[in-house]
């Protein structure tokens, strides 16, 4: 009951960030000088033409019904329609995520188990060689720009070595498997097609690489930070003098106590990701969020901006969620809080 208490709590935060998400991104899309009829019907459209469109996307109704209007749909998973897609933009919105999302999650777990590894062996070798390598490796990682770091990688993995695939997500010639997750290798290993895991996995290396080095840098310098502060108290003094072995110290008594705030890092680098693939998608081709996002601001399609932004203010708090549900297993003092 406590658990459920303590879910319950986080879940009406997340409803309250939705509703001062919402009235914010609403006011800023109507308070922009810039007028979308224009931009998609052009400077040569008639009064008529003019009038049909703001009547279908209702932009002559006064602003308080606009967003009554808006909220009403979003309770009933109505986004609007794209002003350039001319498409539902929940249908658009379920088309990109899942893109985006695979390679977060790809990102995420070259950043997580490179990162945290690397961390705790600089930790142990505090000082010395090893340490100084992921000390420095993590501050290249801080200051690349992610831009660049993808046009190297495009040019040495598909340009020079021929290795990876430059750009999309799937080779020209393959199929997409059936989909049921979006989700190209899972739904390829659901599906059993070998080819299009192949291919999938092939594509998704270099971006996941691009997108997951300056994550990585970060998870390793605050486990770095974590591991070097636990393994100077007094309980993993007790341990050693009770003559435990070194490995067993690290990684139970130590590992264990310094992953919660590196959690915390994870989590949020998990939201970034999501909403800051914008380059890494543009380079490698890849039909994102970020490029549906990219796309919708340039063309003023005010809809499908709105409901990126939605998209990304609910990622963020689950993201937090599962944050604070780790913490409420790896720390036993916040069942008590």
């Amino acid at each position: 009951m406590r658990f459920l208490g303590f879910l319950l709590r986080r879940v009406v935060g997340i409803a309250a960030v939705m509703i001062g998400v919402s009235v914010i991104t609403f006011a800023i899309s109507h308070l922009i000088p810039a007028d979308p009829v224009a931009a998609a019907l052009g400077d040569h459209a008639t009064e008529s033409q003019i009038a049909q469109f703001r009547a279908e996307y209702r932009l002559d109704r006064p602003l308080p019904e606009q967003y009554v209007i808006y909220v009403t749909g979003i309770l009933h998973g109505d986004l609007g329609k794209s002003i350039r897609t001319r498409r539902s933009v929940a249908q658009d919105l379920a088309d990109s995520f899942p893109a985006t999302l695979e390679l977060s999650f790809a990102a995420l777990a070259i950043a997580i188990l490179v990162g945290i590894p690397a961390g705790v062996w600089s930790a142990v070798f505090r000082g010395r060689l090893p340490d100084h390598v992921v000390r420095v490796a993590s501050l290249v990682g801080g200051s690349i720009p992610v831009f660049w770091l993808g046009l190297i990688l495009i040019g040495l993995g598909y340009y020079q070595l021929g290795w990876f695939p430059g750009g999309g997500r799937l080779d020209l010639f393959v199929a997409p498997p059936p989909s049921r997750t979006g989700l190209y290798v899972i739904d390829s290993v659901l599906s059993g097609d070998l080819e299009a895991l192949r291919s999938s996995l092939a594509h998704l290396v270099l971006p996941a690489l691009t997108l997951g080095y300056f994550s990585t840098a970060v998870i390793a310098r605050m486990t770095r930070s974590s591991m070097l502060e636990v393994l100077g108290q007094d309980y993993i003094r007790t341990a050693r003098a009770k003559g435990l072995h070194e490995r067993l110290v690290v990684s139970r008594h130590g590992l264990r106590n310094a992953l919660i705030p590196t959690v915390t890092i994870i989590g949020l680098t998990f939201g970034s990701l999501l909403s800051g693939a914008v380059l890494t998608e543009t380079i490698f081709s890849w039909p994102g969020l970020g490029r549906y996002a990219t796309a919708s601001a340039v063309s003023l399609d005010f809809p499908a901006v709105l409901g990126v932004t939605l998209l990304a203010a609910v990622v963020y708090p689950v993201a937090n969620l599962a944050v604070d549900i780790a913490y409420y297993w790896l720390d036993p003092r916040t069942q008590h809080g």
